[in-house]
This record gives C-alpha cells, structure tokens and sequence, in this order.
C-alpha cells in the first residue's frame, strides 16, 4: 500500500492503523505485508463499506482533517467500491550481511 507523504510518520508510529481507499477490487490480502519506510505494512482486515460509513472520526483515524480532505485521495484509478484497511506497522530487522 502506498501512502502520501503527510501519512507516513503517523502509520509508522501506530497513531494511523486504518485507510479508506476506494478501488474497483481488493489491492491487499489479509495477513499479507506490504513494504514501507524502513518496515512493512500488515493488513488486518478488509471490509467493504458505504459512503455513508465515512464519517469524520473516521476520516481523523485515517489521518485526514476530515471527510472530504480523505475522499480527495482515497480514490484511485475508475474504482467505485470503498473498503476500509486495517493495518499495523512492522519495523523489520536489517539483516547482517553475508560473511
């Protein structure tokens, strides 16, 4: 998953644990990581939600001032169906070279 640079500090620091995005299918899988920063993100869950179910709490744990500041850019490519991610962020361990 990729976020927007104002995001990163927050999903990284746990204070961001969730994402509205607004695609035609599923980008992510649960239980899959995805690459960020220094760490990974893991999915949690997946659900499909309403336009409706955006509210302005949930927009602020996305990280956004509010509603429309989110839908602004939540929506990526032709997508119409709005999920809701949930998410952690797992710093990985720099591996040591090979000797």
């Amino acid at each position: 998953m990729v976020f927007t640079k104002r995001l990163r500090e927050g999903v990284v620091n746990g204070t961001i644990t969730c994402s509205v995005r607004i695609w035609t299918r599923p980008h992510v899988r649960v239980g899959a990581r995805y690459a960020m920063e220094k760490g990974e993100i893991e999915i949690e869950s997946i659900e499909r939600i309403g336009l409706l179910d955006i509210t302005p709490q949930l927009a602020r744990e996305s990280g956004f001032l509010g509603v429309v500041d989110l839908l602004k850019v939540a929506k990526h490519g032709k997508g119409e169906n709005i999920y809701l991610v949930r998410f952690h962020y797992v710093r990985t361990r720099r591996r040591r070279p090979a000797q």
